[in-house]
């Protein structure tokens, strides 16, 4: 057994760590699963898709995002706030949109509600025919982990783990057999065949990012959602992660969400979508981006 597989339980724990200072990790499995776990047992059993109910938004094209009606409220109180107000956004397959907005309209917020990593007070969240209300906290978990894959601006890479161990971390904790040889392939793919057996901290941040964006493609997920992927990066070592980033999309024909402040990014993408307040704004929801 390889380093990355006797790591995978601890590095589950990690990754939860990780992210909890970012998201609401409630939603997220925090039981540790052994690599050599039987396939029937692992938590991306894909077996557990006849146990999903419809939707009433169901019947959608494969490989599609809906939301209907969708509110959602963080904090208690009097700092109850209301991020997200009566939200509905259709999300072809294989299309490209661009979230933009000033901070604090939402978009990211929007993005997790999409990936699974949030759920909404009100309202329906339908990804890939999959009604994310039927799910519970396992079989949402197990959802994300095959057809969503993440990519978000602090990289998130396991310190104490090369490039090749992180990568293989979500594919052996799926019960993939490959998992450290899909890795290394993911890696190439991004023009990282050389760095395997370093560690983040022998990485750049464009390195570090070319890791996280290998981790997110590697259980060849039907959507990939980024959220600001340049945000710690020098502008030309963004543009290279940009650039790859629609080169992944275009070879994988994956639906990809793209959060950003930046308007000349989101103008790559099929169709730029607006937040404004914790609503999508009008004046410039559903724009076709410039070609």
């Amino acid at each position: 057994m390889g380093p990355a597989a006797r790591g995978a339980g601890a590095c589950a724990k990690a990754i939860g760590a990780v992210i909890k200072a970012t998201i609401n990790t409630s939603m997220c499995t925090t039981k540790a699963i052994p690599p050599s776990t039987r396939a029937a047992e692992v938590p991306y059993d894909r077996t557990m898709d006849s146990l999903i109910e419809p939707s009433s938004l169901a019947g959608l094209k494969p490989d599609t995002i809906a939301i209907s009606n969708v509110n959602l409220s963080l904090g208690t109180g009097a700092a109850r706030v209301h991020i997200l107000k009566d939200i509905s956004l259709n999300v072809a397959s294989g299309e490209a949109i661009g979230l933009i907005g000033p901070s604090g309209s939402g978009k990211s917020t929007l993005l997790m509600v999409m990936a699974g990593l949030e759920r909404p007070d009100s309202g329906e969240v339908v990804v890939n025919g999959t009604a994310f209300n039927a799910l519970d906290e396992d079989a949402l978990a197990r959802f994300r982990g095959r057809q969503v894959g993440i990519v978000f601006q602090s990289f998130h890479l396991i310190p104490t783990m090369t490039a090749l161990e992180n990568v293989a971390v979500p594919l052996e904790l799926a019960g993939n057999p490959d998992a450290s040889s899909r890795a290394a392939q993911e890696l190439a793919s991004v023009g990282l065949g050389d760095r395997l057996h370093h560690y983040p901290t022998q990485l750049s941040g464009g390195e570090q990012q070319r890791v996280a964006l290998a981790r997110a493609l590697a259980p060849d997920p039907a959507i990939l959602v980024a959220d600001e992927p340049t945000g710690n990066l020098d502008e030309a070592t963004g543009k290279q992660i940009v650039d790859l980033l629609f080169t992944k999309h275009a070879e994988r024909g994956m639906t990809l969400v793209l959060v950003t402040h930046d308007t000349a990014l989101a103008q790559r993408c099929d169709r730029v979508i607006r937040l404004r307040s914790g609503r999508i704004d009008s004046a410039g929801a559903d724009r076709k981006a410039a070609s």
